[in-house]
């Protein structure tokens, strides 16, 4: 099974460029992209977060989150971000979950 990297995003854009980034710097694929507007959204940089879903082996993963991290740095800026190395069956399914 592969690896997926979880990385929150503030906006559109920078979900584009992160995943354009992320695919250039190592052999994964983009899983899915994500769309929530929190509650407290005009008190943010941009009222969206976008996740984006990761898939490939943990060091292509790795390879991928960092350069993704660091190209929505430089537009508006990283939420959070996390690598599940192994995901479980059930935790596939939460996977699959998708608003966009």
């Amino acid at each position: 099974m592969d690896a997926v990297g979880l990385l929150e995003v503030y906006g559109c854009c920078a979900a584009f460029v992160a995943a354009d980034a992320a695919c250039k710097a190592a052999n994964v694929t983009v899983d899915a992209l994500d769309k929530n507007k929190p509650a407290n959204a005009e008190t943010l940089p941009v009222p969206l977060i976008m996740i984006l879903k990761f898939r490939g082996s943990v060091a292509d993963v790795e390879a991928a989150m960092d350069a993704a991290e660091k190209a929505a740095n430089e537009l508006t800026g990283v939420v959070t971000k996390y690598i599940i190395p192994n995901p479980t069956e059930d935790t596939e399914k939460l996977l699959k979950i998708s608003a966009i």
